[in-house]
């Protein structure tokens, strides 16, 4: 019943902590500003929206306790692939102490590839990046540019974590360990 980043939230709010979550944009699609957005309003849990390479800034600030992220697939040894700019969260998180989790199903895990080398990664197409598209205060679907006209783009869709980065991975299963040994042993249960 719930988005898979975000099961523990939904559960440590139910559990009657307090919770505030910081909801990067995603982008280039912007899937967390639309999306992961959407899911928390719907579960009346207090959030913002902000800017992808905010994180930092709010870590130094400490007003971070914990970051938890999605995965879309991990590999044997705990690498794990992500939307792109997961990466420098966990590099940040890392600097300032801050637990790093991946919440993810058993289903992401990938026995068939052994590290994050393995992940090919998704370039996507440019007009993700040059382009937005969006209501309007109308509320006619629109796109516009967004980048100086002519300008060309790179989009890697998702990046890779490597395990030494994250304090574990959430599954349905329980917890686990980002290194082989702990992840199939969970996988086993």
């Amino acid at each position: 019943d719930y988005g898979s980043a975000l099961a523990p939230i939904y559960v440590a709010k139910r559990q009657g902590k307090k919770v505030f979550v910081y909801v990067d944009e995603t982008r280039p699609s912007s899937q967390g500003a639309r999306l992961t957005a959407w899911e928390l309003k719907n579960e009346r849990v207090p959030h913002a929206i902000i800017p992808d390479n905010a994180g930092a800034h709010l870590m130094a600030q400490g007003k971070i306790d914990i970051v938890i992220v999605g995965a879309d697939r991990i590999a044997r040894n705990g690498d794990t692939a992500n939307k792109i700019g997961t990466l420098e969260k966990a590099i940040c998180a890392k600097e300032f102490g801050i637990p790093f989790y991946v919440a993810a199903p058993t289903s992401t895990f990938d026995a068939k590839c052994k590290s994050g080398k393995d992940i090919p990664i998704e370039e996507r197409s440019e007009d993700e990046v040059l382009y937005q598209t969006g209501p309007d205060k109308k509320n006619q679907m629109r796109t516009i540019l967004v980048a100086s006209p002519g300008s060309k783009a790179v989009n890697p869709a998702f990046d890779v974590t490597p395990a030494r980065y994250i304090s574990g991975i959430i599954t349905e299963k329980g917890i686990s360990k980002p290194n082989p040994k702990t992840i199939w042993r969970l996988l086993a249960i």
